[in-house]
């Protein structure tokens, strides 16, 4: 899109936006004339700009009030030489911006490449490999940045730069200390992130804990004078956060200081964002609301500084310390939000369907933990930007829940989510809640020019298993899980969640013929038709007669146990990676030349199925016309009653066994009540296309449906809806006694 080619552009002039420049000053940038920063300088802080690369410096003429020069400094042979010679152009008291990349940067310790060698630990040794070659530039720690400017006469402020100069969202001045949870927070970006394999964020509280969190950060903004200039401390900044990723009309820039806060927009049309702002609040006041209140004056919103901890912090700290007192916390949090608005019973899409829900008339969105203070035994709230009128009060409760645990496992430890979502009787609807804050955040802040920065979780994951393997073991044992379960019986070391997914996704396919686990007291007991058996039950089998697939997420003791037993036969099983498709569904290159290739090789078809009729054979025949193998889920009875709310005529097993005896169904299987919608099925299948009836064809939550798929290469095709015979209309007749 070019609004994304446009704004991704703008990204790293965050670094200096927020900045109180003086209008009018001479400004010198180092770089190109068309770099999105030159224009910023000139066009939004009033500068008088001029253009030059470091090379060229000996023919500028003048004194400048400010130097904006970002990486270029890694790209010279000379650093010390070129800071002489740009010390030499500022004004008396004058500033030069340095933007540096860390070579240290805890990034690069999580895995990711580096920008000018393309190769992973090349700064963490300091280029001592890459020292030979010929290199584009090279980055320098904290420590050695003091140094280069110390040697060139020059003194330095450090501002920590999160997640990077080209997404700079965060600024830390050097020595303060954030008083919040910074896990939720962070949204890291990578110049590799293919070869990421540990989560950034969960870094960086231990860092500020060790005093690790400056020397260890990706990159620096550096605001340096003249050795022998009194200025100190010149832009009286603490703490600033940039959220230009959210678009034009939502960016904000929000700088902390001594006494104050302040918000601006970033773009003229994010100012009512600011008069937004300004109402929720008054207007969450007026309701009794506990908020921080703020001024707009001049397009610059203010508010006090509240030495507070936050109420994400305050509720994990009561989880810590006493369950029961967290959970009257949050009981109090949920009655704040429900206090926020009026509150009344309509109707309300959720999934796809009409639901009978309390609504809010007003729901401010981000009425959660991490956006309030915990002040005098109360929450109390501020950043109230969003407000979305008729909107769910359970899915503002989901969400308090949501983001409270978000990327916090002890949390998980301590209590379990689901427990808590059981309490407020959120349980059965988390996945359709999911979705509704997922859509939120992503239309908020996922651009399209992210995705080649932004890390995949599964991948991550893999990345730091095959640390711990050979390249042979980690194949055999993570990668080809479902080789020779064709042939072998097939043996389940664990009976949990993950042992579970892979029943429901795989069961049919493969029969499982034993289940083991460590725990005496589920030894005997039934688990999906099986009784459970201790690990010595394989000891009775003969070795090439089976395969264990580890259904653990703790895997790694399980691996040690079975080896000292003497079993290698064995992989692990994770229902969160994408596994490749089974040898069956064989590609098209090694079918018969006389083949009749059709437009999609594996094709799917969702549906409840009951009382099977003339449109249900329509659509399954018009699939397999345009696929070569066809894959059919089946409704569940619980998924009807609850997602229909209505209970189906033909019972699920007869309704499935309809299905399969169908002569266009290659296969049919039980859709999982828990994941019962097309991301679960993809990840699954891996099918070309997914067919469906044109009654959905406009439909919003499918067309939501239709651009999943085709990010990742499938479709989903709609075909004519056979509006003479449906399910539906055959009720109908059966209530009124006319079938």
């Amino acid at each position: 899109m070019e609004g994304d080619f446009e704004l991704a552009r703008e990204m790293p002039t965050g670094l200096l936006r927020w900045y109180p420049l003086h209008r009018g000053e001479n400004v010198l940038y180092i770089g190109d004339e068309y770099d999105a920063m030159a224009n910023m300088l000139r066009d939004v802080k009033g500068l008088n700009v001029t253009v030059m690369q470091l090379a060229d410096l000996a023919d500028v003429k003048g004194k400048f009030a400010y130097i904006v020069c970002v990486t270029k400094l890694e790209q010279v042979a000379s650093p010390i030489e070129s800071l002489q010679l740009l010390k030499g152009l500022l004004a008396t008291d004058g500033i030069l911006f340095l933007g540096m990349n860390n070579r240290l940067g805890m990034r690069y310790f999580c895995g990711d490449r580096d920008p000018y060698t393309l190769q992973s630990f090349d700064s963490i040794e300091n280029y001592r490999l890459a020292k030979s070659q010929n290199l584009p530039g090279r980055m320098y720690s904290q420590a050695e940045i003091r140094r280069l400017l110390k040697e060139a006469g020059l003194k330095g402020r450090f501002y920590a730069v999160l997640s990077d100069l080209r997404d700079p969202n965060f600024l830390f001045a050097e020595g303060y200390t954030p008083n919040e949870d910074l896990i939720n927070r962070i949204l890291p970006s990578y110049v590799y992130p293919e070869a990421v394999f540990l989560q950034e964020e969960y870094l960086c509280q231990d860092l500020l804990d060790n005093g690790l969190f400056y020397p260890l950060a990706n990159a620096y903004l550096v605001e340096c004078v003249s050795a022998d200039s009194a200025a100190h401390n010149l832009a009286n900044v603490d703490f600033v956060t940039l959220t230009l990723a959210r678009g034009k009309e939502n960016a904000l820039m929000t700088a902390v200081r001594a006494d104050s806060v302040t918000k601006e927009a970033v773009w003229p049309e994010g100012h009512s964002r600011l008069a937004r702002l300004q109402y929720n609040t008054a207007l969450l006041k007026s309701r009794g609301i506990p908020v921080v209140e703020g001024n707009l004056q001049d397009n610059i919103y203010t508010m006090p500084r509240i030495e507070a901890v936050t109420g994400q912090v305050h509720l994990q700290n009561l989880l810590k310390h006493d369950v029961k007192e967290f959970l009257a916390a949050m009981d109090r949090f949920r009655e704040l939000i429900f206090r926020s608005s009026e509150v009344y019973l309509g109707t309300y899409n959720m999934g796809g369907r009409e639901v009978s829900t309390l609504l809010l008339r007003e729901a401010f969105i981000d009425m959660v933990p991490l956006n309030s203070f915990f002040i005098d035994g109360d929450f109390v709230f501020y950043d109230q930007e969003f407000l979305i009128k008729d909107y769910p009060f359970e899915a503002l409760v989901f969400r308090m829940v949501s983001t409270f645990y978000a990327y916090h496992d002890e949390l998980e430890r301590l209590l379990p989510s689901v427990e808590v979502y059981a309490r407020y009787g959120l349980l059965e609807k988390r996945r359709i809640l999911y979705n509704m804050e997922n859509a939120f955040l992503q239309d908020l802040r996922e651009r399209d020019f992210y995705r080649p920065m932004r890390r995949n979780l599964p991948q991550v994951h893999a990345n730091r298993e095959r640390i711990n393997w050979t390249d042979a073991d980690y194949q055999r044992h993570f990668v080809q899980v479902f080789d020779k379960l064709d042939t072998r019986k097939v043996i389940l070391f664990g009976a949990g969640n993950f042992a579970r997914r892979f029943m429901e996704s795989y069961g049919n396919r493969y029969p499982v013929y034993a289940v083991l686990d460590n725990q005496a007291q589920k030894m005997g007991q039934e688990w999906c038709g099986l009784e459970i058996q201790s690990p010595e039950f394989l000891l009775t089998l003969s070795p090439g007669e089976y395969k264990v697939l580890i259904c653990i997420k703790n895997y790694m003791p399980i691996t040690k146990q079975l080896e000292n037993m003497g079993i290698t036969e064995y992989a692990v099983f994770d229902p969160r990676k994408k596994y490749e498709l089974p040898k069956h569904w064989s590609p098209r290159h090694l079918e018969g030349k006389s083949a009749k290739l059709k437009k999609f090789h594996l094709g799917y078809v969702a549906g409840v199925f009951d009382l099977f009729h003339i449109g249900h054979l329509n659509i399954l025949r018009r699939a397999k016309e345009e696929c070569d193998y066809l894959i059919v889920g089946v409704v569940s009875d619980k998924q009807v009653r609850e997602g229909k709310k209505v209970e189906p005529f033909v019972p699920f097993a007869e309704r499935l066994a309809m299905v399969k005896a169908c002569r266009y169904v290659d296969e049919a299987h039980e859709i999982p009540f828990e994941h019962p919608d097309t991301d679960f099925a993809w990840e699954k299948y891996h099918f070309d296309a997914q067919f469906s009836g044109s009654d959905y064809e406009h439909d919003p939550v499918w067309l939501k449906k239709k651009k999943f798929l085709e990010e990742r290469g499938a479709t989903m095709v709609f075909f004519p809806y056979t509006e003479s015979t449906s399910s539906t209309k055959l009720k109908q007749l059966i209530d009124k006694g006319l079938l």
